[in-house]
């Protein structure tokens, strides 16, 4: 609750092949309070950008032995998609390519794995706090305008 009012819903996606994971910190996230969609795959999180607003996307870099860097094509889906939300990329296998690639999609946190979800918690607060109030009554996933 805000002096203005009720908190504003704030809608996450976690992408991560990993079922433990995904549900972990899905039910973590939640019992914070934010609404969570959650995908397990590219597809599945190009299917959800499509349809629902997020304020913040959570991506593993690997998900499963077909997509090696899928989480940075989550990541470049969001940013054609939904340009406003912010965005975290989670990896065991942190190097400087991934670094540079990630730094040229504009911005987002990169975080290694293992972390405790209390700190992924805390960048994701940190991310929605430093974020401006870009246009969420005007813009919608498809880009109508319509939210």
């Amino acid at each position: 609750m805000t002096a203005d009012g009720p908190l504003p819903e704030l809608r996450l996606l976690i992408v991560d092949d990993e079922v433990a994971i995904l549900f972990a910190m899905g039910d973590y996230l939640s019992r914070r309070g934010y609404t969570v969609d959650k995908a397990r795959s590219l597809a599945e999180a190009e299917r959800l950008l499509a349809v629902a607003r997020y304020d913040l996307v959570i991506a593993d870099l690997r998900l499963g032995t077909a997509e090696l860097r899928g989480g940075l094509d989550v990541l470049r889906q969001v940013q054609v998609r939904q340009p406003w939300a912010r965005t975290i990329l989670l990896t065991a296998y942190r190097s400087t390519e991934v670094e540079t690639e990630l730094a040229g999609l504009g911005a987002g946190r990169l975080l290694s794995k293992p972390q405790p979800l209390a700190r992924i918690a805390e960048e994701v607060g940190e991310l929605l706090e430093s974020r401006p109030d870009s246009g969420r009554a005007v813009q919608s996933p498809d880009g109508s305008g319509t939210p």
